[in-house]
């Protein structure tokens, strides 16, 4: 495949080395310096992006190469309250698009465990849950897209939650994220089911960002050639 990257921070430069070790073409490198080249002209024999931006500048870019009928596989988290207004663009223009807060096939795993946990949780009383999440100090969303993820994950398959909060806010119906910013953590993610006998955690610890750029490759290979607007589970297959 010919590749391009919205974004060439470390998490664009990781996708660029996993993309090379698996026989794909980097041919166009968009970032801050150069916006003026998402242009047909430079986006010409691009078969698909993969876009690590930032929030403020996502949407506008995924927009950008939607209309244009170019396939997206975006990683960015914090713009996701204008996700079904990019998802409608690559409907419209016949394209394919998938976004995740997660592209860690690890992550995915912890993921379905997660669901599958908070559903049992609903035959057992006596537990209350709560997520921590810790990033590098350069991460600019809080709380973590994942950390998101995992809390919605369980209001979904709990009756006991509605929601989820990052204040410190007591509230038995919302599930409590704990932040924190330390060195260069590239990412880890504890959910903690507690009761006053034990207590029961999922965890998923990131090396670096490898396992990110993996799982994002090997989204642009699943969705090119493809039309629609697919999720994670699409490319896992369970």
């Amino acid at each position: 495949m010919n590749i391009a990257l919205a974004g060439y921070g470390k998490m664009g430069h990781e996708v660029e080395a996993v993309a090379l070790e698996r026989g794909h073409k980097i041919t166009l490198i968009i970032d801050i310096d150069n916006i003026d080249r998402l242009n047909p002209g430079a986006l010409a024999g691009v078969d698909v992006v993969i876009e690590f931006t930032v929030p403020g500048a996502a949407p506008e870019i995924i927009g950008m190469l939607l209309k244009s009928s170019i396939p997206v596989v975006s990683g960015t988290t914090g713009w996701l309250s204008r996700y079904d207004e990019v998802s409608a663009m690559a409907l419209h223009h016949q394209t394919s698009f998938i976004h995740s807060s997660n592209y860690s096939p690890g992550v995915y795993m912890v993921s379905r465990l997660n669901a599958m946990l908070a559903s049992y949780m609903m035959l057992i009383s006596g537990y209350d849950v709560g997520i921590e999440e810790i990033h590098h100090t350069a991460k600019i969303d809080s709380p973590s897209g994942t950390a998101i993820m995992l809390s919605e994950q369980i209001v979904s398959n709990n009756d006991r939650f509605n929601g989820w909060t990052n204040t410190g806010e007591e509230n038995s119906s919302l599930i409590p994220i704990k932040s924190l910013r330390e060195g260069l953590v590239p990412g880890t993610h504890h959910i903690k089911w507690t009761s006053d006998k034990d207590s029961i955690t999922l965890s998923h610890e990131a090396f670096g960002r490898k396992g990110f750029a993996l799982g994002a490759v090997m989204s642009a290979e699943f969705i090119v050639g493809k039309k629609g607007v697919f999720r994670i589970e699409d490319i896992f297959g369970f």
